[in-house]
């Protein structure tokens, strides 16, 4: 789980005295006729301001965790987890993008949580290799090790794991948006050492309140609930895993939360709001969303 943060508090600053400057003529004559100068009132305000950061800052409070879902206590989502972490024999590792670790509405706390630590190890960068991390260098470099991340080269797990003459022990999935999760892949060679596979499922995301490029896309929690569920051959595991999530999202819409349509949907209904982009590769992306094509 991702540990608490502690709260920075920022550095008093001491307040330092306006520089001098030498007076123009004009000034020298307001100054005699006893007018104020024109910079008098700017001068206050900046005295003023400076004065601020004399002040005390008091710590930011942070709302009590829950140390298991690390949720807000008061919105702790145990109950919809398993009493027991799930048995699974499959490793699981997720390479997480420092982005998400601050994310209030991340999922894999929730995946963490109902499955046995020694089977769910948590890897935050950007970067990694043999001498930064010699663990996940090894289990990269494991013939029953795949890489879960779409693409041309990507075979489909559930058709992979029939001819497979070793079957797979260990699966990594990249946490993050599609523009950082494709950086982590394609800028670290170690994850080019795993087979790559990909999910094929007609399933829509329930993720529902964050917006995701296509209705295709699923979040991490979605993607290890299906993928470990197919590897366990046992589809009680994707309905375990997918239980905290579905009741996340059902008390954030009932406290406010909107549905987040996918950029697909909003293109396909012409309700995107932003107008489109000039640069002809994204307005070539945008083309194909529109059109359904994979990209």
């Amino acid at each position: 789980m991702d540990p608490q943060k502690e709260a920075r508090t920022p550095r008093d600053l001491v307040a330092r005295p306006p520089a001098s400057r030498s007076q123009t003529p004009k000034e020298e004559e307001r100054r005699e006729s006893g007018e104020a100068p024109a910079a008098a009132l700017g001068e206050e305000a900046d005295d003023s301001a400076d004065g601020l950061w004399e002040l005390p800052v008091e710590p930011a409070e942070r709302r009590p965790e829950c140390s298991r879902c690390s949720r807000p206590q008061k919105v702790c989502l145990c109950p919809f987890l398993p009493v027991h972490p799930l048995h699974i024999s499959t490793y699981l590792y997720i390479i997480q993008h420092p982005a998400e670790e601050s994310k209030v509405l991340r999922t894999v706390p929730l995946l963490a949580a109902c499955l046995p630590q020694d089977k769910c190890k948590v890897k935050i960068g950007r970067r990694f290799s043999e001498e930064r991390d010699p663990e996940l260098s090894t289990v990269c470099r494991k013939s029953g090790t795949l890489i879960l991340y779409p693409g041309a080269e990507a075979a489909n797990l559930e058709e992979f794991i029939l001819d497979s003459p070793i079957y797979p022990s260990t699966i990594i999935i990249i946490d993050g948006t599609w523009s950082q999760a494709k950086d982590i892949f394609y800028k670290n060679s170690l994850f080019r050492l795993p087979k790559q596979v990909q999910l094929k499922t007609s399933i829509s995301s329930q993720y529902v309140i964050r917006a995701q490029p296509t209705n295709r896309c699923l979040s991490t929690l979605e993607c290890a609930a299906v993928a470990l569920s197919i590897l366990e051959k046992n589809n009680y595991i994707q309905e375990t895993l997918l239980r905290p999530l579905q009741a996340l999202c059902s008390f954030q819409l009932q406290h406010g939360a909107q549905i987040r349509l996918s950029k697909e949907h909003l293109l396909k209904n012409g309700l995107y709001p932003k107008p489109m982009p000039k640069n002809k590769r994204k307005l070539r992306k945008m083309e194909l969303l529109m059109n359904s094509v994979k990209i």
